[in-house]
């Protein structure tokens, strides 16, 4: 059972059209639903209009708004501000501050970069991942196309960005994105598939698609590989209902977003 979305060239469109599938599915929830995006970095005049209207509805209803839970993969300024390496340090010690407020849920980015070994270190399994593609790419020999699986760790325990020991006994507010594979393609531009097993349509899709395209921004512009297309897996999708959020309003945002988009077409 599987539910595939026809490719979408950005972010905002391709999160509208599988809104729109999953809404309409029995139960409002779908299976292994398969979103592809050709070019994740562009972002047009009807893409913006789509993601404010989402924004804007997010943040009537008390959820949090699209950057932050962008920020969650991805803290797109803190790299835009300091660069690389400086803003590995400066976000631990943001996130130090954001965890006493949200505690455990959204630590996606710290467990990519923050691994403890058996001796006592912390290595930085993203910035190994995108010294390993550079070279690759760029140091004379040959380029391995298909190893760049991203192990990504807890900085307590040994563990993947999923946490069989911590994430799987509480059900509320665990880790939903399980794993995360980036590949080059002959053109050597780096493609991500990301894999969750469970997934928000409403409050999380959206963040979650523009913050994996900074993430693929990072590792092109460090690598020195241009971007390719985004895919995520949705292992399990759900229409959620933020906060006094009833049926009709989600079908209001879809109807919104898409008079938005086909406005701006049209223009």
């Amino acid at each position: 059972m599987y539910l595939p979305i026809p490719t979408q060239q950005t972010c905002a469109a391709a999160w509208l059209e599988a809104l729109a599938a999953v809404n309409a599915a029995a139960g409002h929830e779908a299976h292994n639903v398969i979103i592809d995006i050709a070019d994740p970095l562009t972002q047009t005049d009807a893409d913006a209009r789509v993601i404010g209207i989402a924004d804007g509805f997010l943040r009537a209803h008390g959820a949090l708004p699209l950057q932050s839970v962008a920020n969650t993969i991805f803290p797109q300024d803190l790299y835009r501000r300091h660069g690389a390496p400086g803003f590995y340090d400066v976000y631990g010690q943001v996130y130090e501050r954001v965890k006493k407020k949200q505690g455990d849920w959204g630590r996606y980015f710290e467990r990519m970069i923050r691994r403890p070994t058996a001796d006592d270190r912390n290595i930085n399994p993203l910035a190994d991942m995108v010294a390993k593609m550079r070279q690759h790419v760029h140091g004379g020999g040959k380029t391995f196309r298909n190893i760049y699986e991203l192990t990504v760790s807890d900085p307590a325990l040994d563990v993947p960005i999923y946490d069989p020991e911590r994430d799987a006994g509480p059900v509320m507010n665990r880790q939903c994105l399980s794993f995360l594979s980036f590949k080059l393609d002959h053109e050597n531009r780096v493609m991500l598939t990301a894999l969750y097993r469970n997934h928000y349509y409403i409050e999380r899709l959206l963040g979650n698609l523009i913050g994996l395209a900074c993430l693929m921004a990072f590792v092109g512009q460090e690598a020195g590989v241009p971007v390719g297309p985004l895919t995520v897996i949705s292992t399990h999708a759900v229409i959620d209902t933020p906060k006094s959020t009833r049926r009709g309003d989600i079908d209001q945002l879809l109807a919104e977003c898409f008079a938005a988009r086909n406005t701006s077409q049209a223009a």
